[in-house]
């Protein structure tokens, strides 16, 4: 057998395979040697959504042997101790966050982090209020009126009772969209909803604990039968930041940076300062003091969420 070249996008990875996808034929690959000692401080190289370039080589055997300038990524802190950072998915045109107030609530320290990553790496993201049929009129409410006003536009959706599928697959229709979330908020249920064709497993509630039960292990591109592909990935536990530095984290936050230049000091830190327009903003109830708590928390990042 000779060699042969092909280009495509990684749509699966399982650890130590790749699934690449290439002009509508999947292979199974592995990572050439020399890709792997790049000093990539990554729990892997090689993320869904990267566009690769491969080899098949005289054994038959198909490998990775470059990949090309990621356009954006969502990444974050590992929970692997001796690794520096796991990056979620690359090339995204849009990241949907579901979010359940219960059964099982999400952090809104996890909707933070993951919203502020998204602003550093500019992917849009739209957050879809899941599980709609079981949250309260009163926490719904007080959950947009949070979100809203600072630029983020939220959906309710159910899928069992249909609320908001359509709106979902308006948002999908012909981009590359990461579907994320905290454990337990049906993100697979949701999906398969979406496209009733797509193969993808779901579990439930652990009633020990009211948690969510990881259902996806790894993450998974699908493409959709209306365009455009979705990717599932594993439920997250926690959110850590990485690459983002204190100084200007507050830029990620879209209410801090809009008032944040009438600030007394140009290195204005927003915790302490006479003059602070933040804190001031704060004060007069123009800024959410759940959200500025994150961002203190943020700048005080601790082993909890690695």
């Amino acid at each position: 057998m000779t060699e042969r070249n092909f280009s495509g996008i990684v749509v699966r990875t399982t650890g130590s395979w790749y699934e690449v996808l290439s002009e509508g034929e999947r292979f199974a690959c592995r990572i050439r040697g020399k890709l792997r000692l790049k000093g990539v401080r990554s729990t892997s190289p090689v993320v869904v959504g990267d566009e690769v370039h491969c080899l098949t080589d005289e054994r038959g055997d198909h490998l990775i042997v470059d990949v090309a300038p990621r356009r954006n990524y969502v990444i974050r802190r590992a929970s692997n101790l001796s690794k520096e950072s796991h990056i979620i998915a690359a090339n995204i045109d849009r990241a949907l966050l579901l979010v359940t107030l219960r059964q099982p609530a999400t952090p809104l320290e996890f909707v933070d982090r993951f919203l502020v990553t998204c602003e550093a790496y500019k992917i849009p993201v739209v957050i879809l209020l899941s599980k709609a049929d079981l949250q309260e009129e009163e926490a719904v409410a007080a959950f947009r009126s949070v979100y809203e006003p600072i630029g983020y536009r939220v959906e309710r959706v159910s899928a069992e009772t249909g609320e908001g599928i359509e709106t979902v697959r308006e948002l999908l229709a012909g981009r590359t969209t990461l579907l994320s979330g905290h454990s337990g908020v049906g993100k697979s249920t949701l999906v398969q909803q979406i496209d009733p064709s797509l193969d993808i497993r779901t579990g439930e509630i652990s009633d020990s604990h009211r948690k969510g039960r990881h259902t996806t292990t790894f993450s998974t591109m699908y493409p959709l039968a209306g365009g455009g592909a979705v990717i599932d990935t594993p439920g997250i536990k926690g959110f850590g930041l990485i690459d983002i530095d204190q100084a200007e984290l507050w830029h990620y936050f879209p209410e801090m940076m809009r008032c944040g230049r009438g600030c007394r000091f140009y290195n204005c830190t927003h915790t302490h300062e006479p003059g602070c327009a933040v804190l001031e903003a704060i004060t007069a109830g123009t800024i959410s003091e759940a959200r500025y708590e994150s961002y203190l928390k943020m700048r005080n990042d601790d082993e909890k969420y690695r």
